[in-house]
Formats: structure tokens, sequence, C-alpha cells
């Protein structure tokens, strides 16, 4: 028998996968835009601050491969989900880390999870997207953390809203809350 290649499989328009730090979503994510077969598109949100984020990020892209191509977008998701080419699939890690960003930019949350959520419905590639679940925490003890995490909150949830697919992961194992695993 010769080896062929394994089936592809086919994606929602938009999945979430979520889950707390470790939790292995994105190894998750990474392998239903892999198991598609199509050409892979990394849309990242991770600014590198100081030399331990750049070597997470550097230890991400090695991780992943050559096989991706990688494009940065700490601030602008639906600017970066324009340029993804039809035939593409499309991993986006993640959207904690961009909440974070825009944040942190004094941003207009509303209007940008609004054209975050519009972009995402108007992608031609199949879009999977990483968050972390922060609601199971304890309650921050100041109030921008505090703040973060209830807009953390209301982001998962248009998200998971809109989403397809929503896949929880605790300790590496995925549970399906929505939708089912191709």
């Amino acid at each position: 028998m010769t080896g062929s290649p394994l089936p592809e499989k086919s994606l929602p328009a938009l999945s979430l996968v979520i889950g707390g730090a470790r939790s292995g979503k994105s190894r998750l994510a990474e392998g239903l835009v892999t198991a598609t077969g199509r050409p892979r598109v990394y849309i990242a949100t991770a600014e590198a601050w100081d030399d331990e984020m750049r070597a997470r990020i550097d230890q991400h892209r090695q991780d992943r491969g050559r096989d991706w191509q990688t494009l940065d977008a700490p601030q602008d998701l639906a600017g970066a989900l324009a340029q993804v080419p039809a035939g593409a699939a499309v991993l986006i890690d993640c959207a904690t880390l961009w909440l974070t960003n825009r944040m942190l930019a004094e941003a207009d949350l509303q209007a940008d999870t609004a054209a975050l959520l519009a972009a995402l419905a108007a992608c031609p590639a199949p879009v999977v997207i990483v968050t972390n679940e922060l609601g199971w925490s304890i309650v921050p003890e100041n109030a921008l953390a505090r703040r973060f995490r209830d807009a953390q909150g209301r982001l998962n949830q248009r998200l998971a809203e809109q989403a397809e697919l929503v896949v929880a992961v605790i300790s590496g194992l995925p549970m399906v809350l929505k939708g089912q695993m191709p």
C-alpha cells in the first residue's frame, strides 16, 4: 500500500477554542487548521515587550514550523483578516492578547469588537480563534484587572455566539460545547 495523504477535514467558517493558560488550546487549534490540508495563516497578536516574551514568540514560531504564513496583528485583527486568501485556513492566537493590547491603547472596545466580528464573518477562509477563559479565577484585586476580566468575558460570549464550533480545552482534553469536531 502506498502512502496516501490523510483526508482533509473541513472547518466551519468560525471555530472558537477556549481554555486556561497552558491548557493545550493552541495545540488543538493548530491541529484543527493543519487537518484542513489548506495553506495555513497564523495571525499573531502578541507583542514582545521584554526578552522573556520575545523568547516565547520565537519558541511558538519554531514549534509551528515554516509551513505557516505569519501575520503580526497585535492591534488590527480586522485588517489582518482582510488579507487572508480564500483558499487558506486561519489561526488567530489569541483574542486575549489582542484585547489586552486594545485596552492598553485605550481603544473603543465595543467598536473594535464589532469590527472584529464583522471581519470574521467576511473572511473568505475558515478561522479558528484561541481565547482564554478567565471567569473561573479569583476576583482580581484592582479595577483595571476587573475591567479586563469583564471585557474578556463579554468578548468570549460574542465570539462563541458567532462561532459554529466552540471547544473548551482543560488539561489537554477537548470538550465540545457547540457544534461538532471535524
